[in-house]
């Protein structure tokens, strides 16, 4: 079942990308049209409300965990913090392999995390996860319209366009 964001975001989909059945946890999934080798890289977003005082860096350690939960070789090859101290966010990068049916596939992983204030609560923190995840070999040529998507993303102030 998909996920709620905990405040409402808007975003442009590149152009090309198709919207895709969310999975569990996620609130919004789109998928490239051109799959590598039958795996269609995809661009997911998510969130919650994050306890306490807990920074990107450790939300960013904490996916990287799950991923080792599943998958093989998980190395985190970039890690930036960026934004301001009162929107802070954070982009990595995370390679990892595993089994797809019978064949063991390369990945890469690109997450972007971002902190939003709650219009109704000002000392609430939103976080909203963007992600990208493709074949290894997919992954460069997907890569730029992950970083046009999130470019696009920004609170949904209800005006409308």
């Amino acid at each position: 079942m998909p996920t709620t964001l905990p405040v409402p975001i808007e975003f442009t989909l590149p152009e090309g990308w198709l919207p895709a059945a969310s999975p569990a946890g996620v609130a919004y999934a789109a998928v490239h049209p051109r799959p590598d080798a039958g795996f269609a890289a995809n661009i997911t977003v998510d969130g919650g409300r994050p306890k306490g005082e807990v920074t990107p860096a450790e939300l960013a350690e904490a996916s990287v965990e799950r991923l080792r939960g599943f998958a093989e070789s998980v190395t985190v090859t970039h890690r930036r913090e960026l934004g301001s101290d009162d929107a802070p966010a954070l982009a990595q990068r995370i390679t990892f392999s595993t089994l797809v049916g019978d064949a063991r596939r390369d990945f890469v992983q690109s997450q972007v995390y971002l902190f939003l204030l709650d219009d109704e609560d000002a000392h609430r923190r939103a976080l909203i996860r963007l992600a990208l995840t493709a074949t290894a070999a997919q992954y460069d040529s997907v890569l730029g319209d992950f970083q046009d998507f999130v470019r696009t993303v920004r609170p949904d102030d209800g005006a409308g366009v």
